[in-house]
């Protein structure tokens, strides 16, 4: 189950892993990360399992699964073929919510004094690679909470020392509450089960340009509406409503820079700019195209 699990609350505690497990928040016993590069993943839990993790409480930079030997000290590179890993990218991706668990072995201001503590729902926001501190690559994932996430309560506020600075120095005061920048839009809203489905019809490439963006651990395109949904347009959220298309040809689409006819010629600019490419599974739903176009035309 991707996002929220029902009658579970942001802050709810659970004194074993099992107990998480039967809640549903978490499903596996032992691994970190629960979900595959086809579905997402599911959830995670940050637990001091990997010495290279950072908790700020609404920002935590999570490293990937593998390569780690019984003491655990980093042993092995980790790669993006592991299906936990991959499952994060997918995340990413597709702009799916990932519910984080946090335990009390985590080492961090925000982990919980025992037990584990569901923390709310993050998104993936940027991922990468680097040397971790035992010397072998490691995939990172930055997860940061959603607007409606509470901030995870911090176990040292009370204890935060205020002799931190040279006398006579006036410290700086800081931002309570600072502002966060979402600099990937398209990404803040999960990608719907209809769209997924178109993109995986068609291998992420774009039916107009035949574009396919690869990046390390899987391939990324947009699903576009041709009718848009909600007023005033109404469209329908079905697969015959939807294109596979990279983000330029979405833009241009969009903004009507891009039409279709009804044998599905492109029109750009009022010329002809080839022919949409189709799949056997993917029908297009007509009605849908003529109200895109005529939208435009008017």
């Amino acid at each position: 189950m991707i996002g929220e699990v029902p009658n579970v609350e942001v802050g709810q505690e659970y004194r074993t892993r099992r107990l998480a497990h039967e809640a549903g928040v978490h499903r596996p016993l032992q691994a970190g990360i629960c979900g595959t590069m086809r579905t997402g993943a599911e959830s995670i839990v940050v637990s001091g399992g990997y010495k290279d993790d950072e908790d700020y409480g609404d920002v935590i930079v999570y490293t990937g699964h593998g390569g780690q030997d019984g003491a655990g000290n980093q042993a092995s590179n980790q790669s993006l073929d592991d299906a936990g890993n991959a499952a994060l990218v997918t995340s990413y991706l597709e702009g799916l919510p990932v519910r984080v668990l946090r335990g009390y072995q985590g080492g961090s201001i925000y982990a919980p004094k025992a037990g584990y503590r569901y923390d709310g729902l993050y998104r993936v926001t940027n991922y990468g690679s680097k040397l971790g501190i035992d010397g072998f690559l490691i995939w990172q994932f930055r997860l940061e909470a959603y607007d409606s996430t509470p901030m995870p309560p911090n176990a040292q506020k009370s204890d935060t020392s205020t002799n931190l600075t040279k006398p006579g120095v006036t410290p700086v005061a800081g931002v309570e509450k600072p502002e966060r920048i979402t600099s990937t839009v398209q990404r803040i809203v999960r990608s719907s089960a209809v769209k997924r489905q178109v993109k995986a019809w068609h291998d992420n490439r774009c039916q107009i340009c035949e574009t396919r963006i690869d990046v390390p651990g899987g391939s990324y395109s947009e699903g576009a509406h041709i009718q848009a949904l909600g007023s005033p347009h109404n469209g329908p959220d079905t697969t015959g409503n939807v294109l596979c298309l990279c983000p330029n040809c979405h833009v241009m689409f969009d903004a009507g820079a891009l039409v279709l006819e009804d044998d599905l010629t492109v029109v750009r600019g009022g010329q002809l700019a080839g022919v949409l490419r189709t799949h056997a599974q993917h029908s297009i739903d007509l009605d849908c195209v003529r109200h895109h176009r005529e939208r435009w035309r008017m």
